[in-house]
C-alpha cells in the first residue's frame, strides 16, 4: 500500500504555490467522474484500484497526494453558473472545507483579444455580459479572485487593439476602472477580491497603483477589495515589489483582516518561492500577522503538453536552483511492458535519475505508452506517438506533485542553511557589493519591514539597488532591464530554468486539447 502524501500538512509558513490548474486536466477528471464509462476500466492503471479519483489533489480522502491550494482561470472555465459542471466538476463540486482556489478573472484573454468588446465603454454589451459572467463565477466557485483587469500590454498588440479598442496604457487603466466599479457594485461577498496591479515599467506601475489603490481603502468604500494581485512588472521585479509593499504598509493598505492576501501572477522560479517566503515572514513579524503571499505557474501542465516530465530538482548551496524536466518516454515497444514506470526509465537509461511521485509509483510504463504498433487512436488513425489523451493526464498529475515537492523542499533546504546564489548579495550575478551591510536577502528584507519609518525603509531598498538588478525575474529578465526599458516576454525559455510565458501556456494547451490522441 502506497500512503497518501499530504502536502497540505507540509506547507508550514512558506509562501503558497498555486498550481495553475489546466482546464484539460480538470475536464478529463470531471468527465470521468460524471460518466463512469468515459474511460474504460482496461485503461485505468491496475494500481489505481479501478478509479482515477486519486488524481484529484483536492480530494483529502482519496487523492494520491492532498494539496489544498490551486489557481483556476475564468479564461478557460465554463462561466455559466446555471449550466451543468460537465468539464469543471473537479472545481465546482470540491470539498470547500479542504480546498482553496484563487480565481484568475481572465484579463489575459482581454489582453490577447480573445474576449472581444469595447472595454473602455461601460455600456458595451459584449464587455458587460462578460463582466457579469466573471463576477458571478467568482462568487459562486472561488475562495478569492482577481478583479477583471485590462493589462497595459494589450495596447501593443494589433489583434488586441482591434478586438478590445485598447490603444494605450491610459485606456487600459480606464477600462480596468470600469471593471473595478462594476465588481464593487455587483459582488455578493462570497469571494474575496484582489485588486490587480499592472504596468510594464516602474513609472507605469506607479501610475496604475495611484489610480486603483482607493478600491482597497475603507475610507472610500464600505466593503473595499480584500488584497492585491501583482501583475506586469510588479510580479517579476523584486525592487518594484518591495517599493510597492512599503507604500502599501505606510498608506494603510496592508492591514490585518482587510488586506491579508497578495498574489504574484506567473511566478515559477524556485528562488522566487524563497524570497516571497522571506517577505511574507517579515511582514507577518512586523506588521500583519495574517499576511499571506501566493504565486502560480502552469509549467507542470505545459511541460506535459510539450512532452516533458519532471525528473528531479537541484538545490546546490550558493549555486543556481532548478527543476529538471526531460523529454518523457514515448515508445510503442513499451505498450506490453509490465514493469513499473520508474524502474523501466532508470533500467533502460531513459533518465539518469527519476524522483518518483505518489502517482508514478502506481504506474506501469505501459500505462503511459499505451499504443502498440498498428493501433488506431480514437479518430481512426495510427499516430507516431504511443500516448493517448490519458497519458497526458497521468504525467500532468506527476508533474504537479513534482513541482509542489520542489517548492516545499526548496524552503526546507533554505531553512536549513542551504542558500541559492541569487539570494546572497555578495555573489549574485558574480558581483560583489561591498557597501551592503547584509549578505543575505532575508536580512535585507527583515530590515526593510522592521523599521517604522517609511523614509528609512525606502532608503534601505535603494541602498541595495545594484543587488536587485542581479535578481532574475520570473520571465528570465534582470531587474536592470526592467527599469530601463519596456519589458517583453522572452522568446526562448529553458525548461530547466525558467517559468513560461502565458502565451506559450495557452497556445500549447490549446493544441493539446485540439489533438488529444496524437493523430499527427
Amino acid at each position: 500500500m502506497i500512503p497518501q502524501d499530504d502536502l497540505t500538512t507540509k506547507q508550514r509558513d512558506y509562501a503558497i504555490f498555486l498550481p495553475a490548474l489546466s482546464s484539460f486536466y480538470s475536464s478529463e477528471l470531471s468527465k470521468n467522474k460524471l460518466n463512469p464509462n468515459y474511460l474504460s476500466q482496461t485503461r485505468i492503471p491496475v494500481h489505481f484500484n479501478g478509479s482515477i479519483d486519486g488524481l484529484n489533489w483536492f480530494d483529502k480522502t482519496n487523492g494520491y497526494f492532498h494539496y489544498k491550494w490551486s489557481l483556476y482561470s475564468a479564461g478557460h472555465a465554463a462561466l455559466d453558473v446555471n449550466a451543468p459542471p460537465n468539464r469543471d466538476e473537479m472545481v465546482r463540486n470540491r470539498d470547500r472545507q479542504n480546498s482553496f482556489i484563487l480565481g484568475d478573472s481572465g484579463g489575459f484573454q482581454i489582453g490577447k483579444g480573445v474576449w472581444e468588446g469595447d472595454w473602455k465603454n461601460p455600456n458595451c454589451p459584449k464587455a458587460g455580459q462578460r463582466r457579469k459572467q466573471v463576477i458571478e463565477w467568482l462568487d459562486a466557485y472561488m475562495d478569492r479572485g482577481m478583479i477583471l483587469d485590462v493589462p497595459s500590454w494589450a495596447a501593443r498588440s494589433a489583434v488586441a487593439r482591434k478586438a478590445t479598442g485598447i490603444t494605450s496604457e491610459a485606456e487600459a487603466i480606464q477600462a480596468t476602472l470600469i471593471n473595478n466599479d462594476y465588481f464593487m457594485r455587483n459582488r455578493n461577498g462570497n469571494c474575496k477580491l484582489l485588486n490587480v496591479l499592472q504596468g510594464e515599467t516602474h513609472e507605469e506601475a506607479d501610475r496604475w497603483y495611484n489610480q486603483v489603490k482607493h478600491y482597497c481603502d475603507p475610507k472610500h468604500f464600505e466593503q473595499p477589495f480584500d488584497g492585491w494581485a501583482m501583475g506586469g512588472q510588479n510580479m517579476c521585479d523584486v525592487h518594484l515589489a518591495l517599493k510597492r509593499l512599503v507604500a502599501l504598509r505606510f498608506e494603510g493598505l496592508l492591514e490585518p483582516g482587510k488586506h491579508d492576501w497578495m498574489h504574484f501572477l506567473g511566478t515559477g522560479k524556485l528562488e522566487w518561492g524563497l524570497l516571497l517566503t522571506d517577505i511574507q515572514r517579515a511582514i507577518r513579524k512586523y506588521h500583519n500577522e495574517n499576511f499571506t503571499i501566493s504565486f502560480d505557474c502552469a509549467s507542470p501542465f505545459l511541460a506535459t503538453a510539450n512532452g516533458q516530465i519532471y525528473t528531479e530538482s537541484e538545490f546546490p548551496d550558493r549555486k543556481k536552483w532548478v527543476y529538471r524536466m526531460r523529454t518523457s518516454v514515448d515508445d510503442k515497444k513499451y505498450s506490453v511492458d509490465n514493469r513499473f514506470f520508474g524502474d523501466a526509465v532508470i533500467n533502460d537509461k531513459v533518465f539518469e535519475t527519476f524522483l518518483e511521485s505518489p502517482i508514478s509509483k502506481r504506474l506501469l510504463i505501459k500505462d503511459v505508452c499505451v499504443y502498440k504498433p498498428g493501433d488506431l487512436n480514437k479518430i481512426g488513425k495510427e499516430g507516431k506517438t504511443s500516448w493517448d489523451s490519458f497519458s497526458y493526464v497521468l504525467q500532468m498529475g506527476h508533474n504537479v506533485w513534482s513541482h509542489l515537492y520542489a517548492v516545499q523542499e526548496a524552503n526546507r533546504q533554505y531553512d536549513n542553511g542551504i542558500v541559492p546564489e541569487m539570494l546572497i548579495s555578495t555573489i549574485a550575478g558574480k558581483k560583489s557589493f561591498r557597501s551592503n551591510r547584509h549578505n543575505f536577502f532575508r536580512d535585507v528584507v527583515n530590515d526593510i519591514f522592521a523599521t517604522s519609518d517609511r523614509g528609512r525603509a525606502e532608503a534601505i531598498i535603494e541602498e541595495y539597488n545594484k543587488y536587485w538588478m542581479c535578481i532574475v525575474g520570473t520571465r528570465g529578465t534582470l531587474s536592470q532591464n526592467a527599469v530601463n526599458s519596456k519589458t517583453y516576454f522572452s522568446k526562448h525559455f529553458s525548461f530547466d530554468e525558467e517559468d513560461l510565458p502565458p502565451e506559450a501556456i495557452d497556445t500549447e494547451l490549446d493544441k493539446l486539447e485540439q489533438n488529444l490522441d496524437g493523430s499527427n
